[in-house]
């Protein structure tokens, strides 16, 4: 059906153009300017409460900052007053030892004072001004508060305190930094306003605002409107009401709003403008053309050929054409929308979608006769290439492949599901068929290399397969069983096929069910530690215990860790899990006597979390054990994707304090620049080497040059898998300082560590009475 847009002759008629014109231009004009009128007042009503609000906001936020400088404060006093030298300082009354504590404390912590407030109401500490009296501090230590105001000579300082106990209180350690008019300028900085901001105490505080009600915004006018804010600070010192007091210009942030009402106005005059000329063109082009268009846009919605009949070469006409053109673009988009949503953008392969379709259309039209295959595809080491020559090489390399599948494979069903994946539909099997040198023929398809930005890649794929009515009859079903033989073929090996076996859903099953084991033992605590000596060759004394993780399981008993950590980092669980070990490792080494130190395993997934350092710094926070005492190890692999990242969370590990070891060095992807670029405390040969030290060949000086290379760039050498004393002379020989092994002990239970830990002391006792 063709409609006409032939324009009316009354609608030609000069007169009425024009008196619709003058029409719209003056209802627009009286609208314009009601609007302008409300906005303009809006916009200062806007700026006003605006400037209230930023500075309300800007007053909770410098109550976080301070308080968050008060915590920080607060955790470096709690350090020092839980380090056993400086308690026995402070209950001996050994004030050098405690002024020197002080003193290290102030420079570490950039204070401008540190002291000692005992029992006995003396005073000890360092400080840039006069300390306050102690009748003064006295009630608020004693009824516990760990923050508040303290005046030090003619200033105001933010000060924190700590108990000393032993374990009794004999004291509290107070330290303050200055809250003077430069500490607070440099504050004001990280407002989003520009705010002046003072601490003082109540009776200093304007008469204008000695009145005003805490936490709320005041104004006053003294010829520049200003707005302020005061807000009450806790005080360490009694007598001292502290006061924030914040002050904001709301003339100048009302002065910024100026150029949004010219704006306005502006807008306004060009919005009056457009009305006119769009008036005029309105009125030439009214009602007639409308409904026809309407009409069309009716038959377009149901579907209907709707396209006008082109009269005219003015607006209108083109407006038809346009809606002609509109028309042709919407069918062609549908196609393409249907296009895309069955394919894949980038190889333009089917999509999983499609080949779902595509699968049950073959599942109805097989013969009884006949056979189907289903072929997972799962590309070998992609992930490497993508990491090694780019994304832009990766794609290109599954645009390669998927070429290639098409030319080789012919009738056959090539889809893309996602990433390095693929699926391939073989139908029409005879029941005959040798499916296994089928198979084989699928597996050459992808033994080829291929050259990309003239650098090769390897193109190999493990293939999972399913075949239908064997294993399946449904769609569902044979996908299902097809991505269980991929699993199977990628844990056998590289470049290989696994066939659907029945087995494998049992294991899929065991696997699920052993995964929802795994939750319920984050959740209940279901895990426990076990703990290896590790002895120091060269100083003839235990030096820590590497945490091993155990998982007594309520049915089937003890699983070991090389059942579980594998399924736990395919899952992602192994995060959960390590951050657990860490504070339990922490919470029972802190329980050692000594410095024992408490070795735990990181693994790559657990390192790449952006929160381990909060994790690290939380444990060691909670148990109180210091930073020192605990020795994160990891392994090789971490720096395959990222160095550059993987060096800054080492660093960042490194500030807390914390050692840092590389396991199974010489295994991996050693490489002595990464030695180089980070100094790790400490270097564990892995225990195939230790192995060959009795059975002759080159191991003893694989060892040696381990052991040279870690004493030149200051690092310590550890043995690991150490069985018998012969291997331990050896190493001893060789210059390697701590071993580990059976030949100390078997893996044992906390409660066994303070044993074992008491029957070495035992031991060194027996050797220093026979000496």
């Amino acid at each position: 059906m063709t409609l006409s847009l032939s324009i009316p002759a009354r609608f030609r008629f000069r007169s009425l153009k024009l008196r619709i014109a003058v029409a719209y231009a003056t209802l627009f004009a009286l609208v314009l300017a009601a609007v302008v009128l409300l906005a303009g007042n809006g916009i200062a009503r806007f700026g006003e409460n605006s400037a209230s609000r930023d500075l309300a906001a800007n007053a909770r936020v410098f109550d976080e900052i301070i308080a968050l400088r008060a915590q920080q404060m607060r955790g470096s006093t709690d350090i020092l007053s839980r380090d056993f030298g400086f308690r026995e300082a402070v209950a001996t009354h050994d004030d050098a030892t405690i002024e020197s504590a002080l003193l290290s404390l102030r420079q570490r912590s950039r204070s401008a004072a540190a002291f000692v407030v005992g029992l006995d109401g003396s005073i000890v500490g360092s400080s840039d001004a006069a300390l306050p009296a102690v009748e003064d501090l006295w009630n608020a230590l004693d009824a516990g508060q760990e923050r508040g105001v303290i005046r030090l000579g003619e200033k105001l300082a933010l000060a924190a305190a700590s108990p000393v106990e032993t374990p009794d209180t004999i004291g509290w350690l107070v330290m303050a930094q200055p809250l003077d008019a430069a500490e607070m300028k440099r504050l004001s900085r990280l407002a989003a306003v520009d705010i002046d901001a003072r601490v003082l105490p109540a009776s200093r505080l304007p008469t204008a605002l000695g009145n005003a009600t805490l936490g709320n915004v005041v104004e006053t006018n003294d010829g520049d409107r200003i707005l302020h804010h005061v807000t009450a600070l806790p005080a360490l010192q009694q007598g001292l009401r502290p006061r924030l007091l914040l002050n904001h210009s709301l003339s100048e942030a009302l002065a910024e709003y100026s150029g949004l009402q010219w704006l306005l106005a502006a807008l306004a005059a060009a919005g009056l403008s457009l009305v006119v000329v769009l008036s005029w063109r309105v009125a030439r082009t009214i009602t007639s053309p409308l409904r026809a268009l309407d009409a069309a846009t009716r038959r377009l919605g149901e579907g209907k050929d709707a396209k006008v009949e082109i009269t005219s070469e003015d607006e209108i006409g083109r407006l038809g054409a346009s809606f002609n053109t509109m028309v042709d673009a919407i069918a062609e988009r549908e196609r393409q929308i249907t296009h895309v949503a069955l394919h894949d953008g980038l190889t333009n392969l089917p999509n999983r979608k499609l080949f779902v379709e595509q699968l049950d259309h073959a599942l109805l039209r097989r013969r009884d006769d006949m056979q189907l295959m289903v072929v997972y595809v799962d590309l070998d080491d992609f992930k490497v290439v993508n990491d090694t020559l780019g994304h832009p090489a990766g794609d290109a390399l599954l645009r390669n492949v998927a070429a290639h599948l098409q030319d080789v494979l012919g009738d056959a069903i090539v889809a893309r599901l996602g990433g390095d994946e693929f699926a391939i539909l073989l139908s029409d099997l005879p029941a005959t068929e040798n499916l296994a040198a089928l198979a084989d023929r699928l597996q050459d398809c992808f033994d080829r290399s291929i050259v990309i930005d003239g650098q090769q890649a390897d193109a190999s794929a493990s293939l999972g397969i399913a075949v239908a009515p064997a294993d399946g009859v449904d769609g569902i079903t044979l996908m299902k069983n097809a991505d269980l033989a991929l699993y199977r073929a990628k844990r056998d090996g590289k470049s290989t096929y696994q066939f659907f076996e029945r087995s494998l859903d049992e294991q899929a099953r065991y696997r699920r069910q052993m995964e929802l084991d795994l939750r319920l033992a984050i959740r209940d605590g279901g895990f426990e530690l076990h703990f290896q000596p590790l002895y120091s060759l060269q100083e003839e004394r235990l030096k820590a215990f590497e945490a091993l993780i155990r998982w007594p399981h309520p049915e089937r008993g003890m699983i070991s860790p090389a059942e579980f950590i594998p399924l736990a980092e395919e899952t992602g669980l192994i995060v959960q899990i390590g951050e657990w070990v860490v504070r339990e490792a922490c919470r029972q080494a802190a329980s050692w006597p000594g410095d024992l130190a408490v070795a735990v395993n990181i693994s790559p997934k657990q390192f790449l979390s952006p929160n381990l350092a909060t994790v690290v710094l939380s444990a060691l926070a909670t148990s109180g054990l210091p930073a020192t005492r605990l020795e994160l190890e990891i392994t090789e692999s971490i720096f395959i994707s990222n160095v550059e990242r993987t060096l800054d969370a080492l660093h960042g590990l490194r500030k807390l304090g914390v050692r840092i070891a590389l396991d199974d060095f010489g295994t991996g992807y050693s490489s002595l620049s990464y030695l180089r670029s980070f100094p790790f405390d400490k270097l564990k040969i892995d225990q195939s080497f230790v192995r060959d030290l009795t059975a002759g060949g080159n191991a003893n000086a694989v060892i040696r040059a381990i052991t040279t290379l870690a004493d030149a760039l200051g690092m310590e050498t550890l043995a690991e898998g150490v069985e018998d004393e012969a291997q331990a002379e050896i190493l001893r020989q060789e210059g390697c300082r701590q071993i580990q092994g059976y030949l100390l002990s078997r893996p044992i239970n906390a409660r066994a560590v303070h044993e074992f830990i008491d029957e070495m002391q035992n031991m060194a006792e027996v050797e220093r009475m026979r000496a």
